[in-house]
């Protein structure tokens, strides 16, 4: 999981303990805290006695997903084509009106959504969502690649996105 995380999010490992012994200490033997960026962390790896993979786990409860904001679409699909050279394919890319997005699988299976602004802006993004019913358009990130190397802009391409969902809604 942590050389996962290390690939696709450039996770470091900022601090490894092993539990004492003890109720104090909690059921685990030992967390791992890692980050990519200045935060002493952004997500804790428990190793804990007992634990067993649920081969059913997309049925159950669970935690839906965890999302990461980049900055500007070319670091989404910069991190995009980088992932993809190392073998690691998402499971779907999608535009969500707010925000352009990509979402992969970790090796337990969780669901890590890779994600851009589109606005550029929490506020207006934010207002976008309690104020829409916008609709998940299926996007293709080799063809947003291909585009973005030709010159097209962030806005042409999400512009592109739109329509084309729009037309295929309407058909």
């Amino acid at each position: 999981m942590i050389d996962w995380y290390r690939k696709v999010l450039g996770m470091t490992i900022n601090h490894r303990s092993a539990a004492l012994g003890g109720p104090r200490n909690g059921p685990w033997h030992s967390a791992t805290f890692v980050s990519n960026n200045e935060v002493n962390h952004r997500i804790v790896f428990f190793e804990m006695p007992g634990l067993a993979l649920d081969p059913d786990k997309r049925r159950h409860a669970r935690l839906q997903h965890v999302a990461f904001e980049y900055e500007t679409l070319d670091d989404l699909l910069g991190t995009y084509a980088r992932l993809k050279c190392l073998g690691i394919l998402p499971v779907l890319a999608a535009d969500q009106g707010l925000q352009s997005s990509v979402y992969y699988l970790d090796p337990d299976q969780n669901s890590v959504e890779l994600n851009v602004n589109n606005y550029g802006n929490e506020g207006t993004a934010t207002e976008h969502i309690k104020n829409s019913s916008s609709k998940l358009a299926y996007v293709d990130p080799d063809k947003m690649l291909a585009a973005r190397n030709a010159g097209a802009s962030p806005w042409e391409l999400w512009l592109c996105w739109v329509c084309l969902h729009w037309r295929a809604l309407a058909a």
